[in-house]
């Protein structure tokens, strides 16, 4: 989940969205303390979490998806339409893939599990402003594992990638890092990720959630 970490010239505006207070007011406290993040505001469901993006205009909304009132994919859609700016990731810890392919749909840029580290939280806050889509990697192996197998004739990829790029489509599919790929394929980390956006180029793809999707798709897992 680790791309590289983005130039910030003002901080990061963040809404921290759930249900009970003690995860939501740790959550706020613990990215309030660290560089280049303003947390503006919390709410306590869908619902409020709307009302409070409307009103306080934060870059970053962190989404929790189970709440009463109106869960984090029905806000997720509703922000969509309402604050189309605002980045909705949803931090939460359920990894089951039909909650994972429904907060996509409705809109959400990115699907972690609360169980991160506190640094990595903030990072992946500063790449979803800077638009990177991200998924927790255990999420991206059980959505890619949850996808049907593809017939004979999707065995080889209908495009023309180089063996190295196969290679690291085939990693990030599995939702490792470009830091993790490059120690594995020994190449340097700036290499790589010349590599992931050639990939996403020539493939038509918006991000690597895609590409987990589309190596899927031709066999490569």
């Amino acid at each position: 989940m680790n791309d590289e970490e983005p130039e910030q010239a003002l901080p990061v505006r963040v809404l921290v969205v759930d249900d009970q207070r003690l995860i939501r007011d740790g959550i706020a406290s613990l990215l309030s303390i660290r560089s280049g993040i303003d947390v503006v505001g919390t709410a306590v469901d869908g619902r409020d979490a709307v009302a409070k993006t409307l009103e306080l205009g934060p870059d970053v909304v962190l989404m929790d998806v189970r709440m009463p009132e109106m869960d984090g994919v029905e806000a997720v859609a509703v922000l969509r339409d309402r604050a189309p700016s605002c980045r909705v990731v949803m931090l939460t810890t359920f990894d089951d893939e039909e909650y994972v392919v429904q907060a996509l749909r409705a809109g959400a840029h990115g699907y972690l599990l609360k169980d991160l580290p506190a640094e990595e939280l903030a990072h992946a806050v500063r790449l979803a402003h800077a638009g990177v889509t991200q998924l927790d990697s255990s999420v991206a192996r059980r959505l890619a594992a949850s996808l049907p197998h593809p017939g004979p004739a999707a065995e080889a990829p209908a495009v023309s990638l180089s063996p190295r790029e196969t290679d690291i489509l085939r990693l990030v599919a599995h939702g490792h890092t470009n830091r993790e790929i490059a120690a594995r394929l020994y190449l340097s980390e700036g290499t790589v990720k010349n590599h992931v956006s050639r990939i996403l180029k020539h493939l038509a793809l918006r991000d690597r959630t895609q590409a987990a999707l589309r190596a899927r798709d031709l066999g490569l897992l």
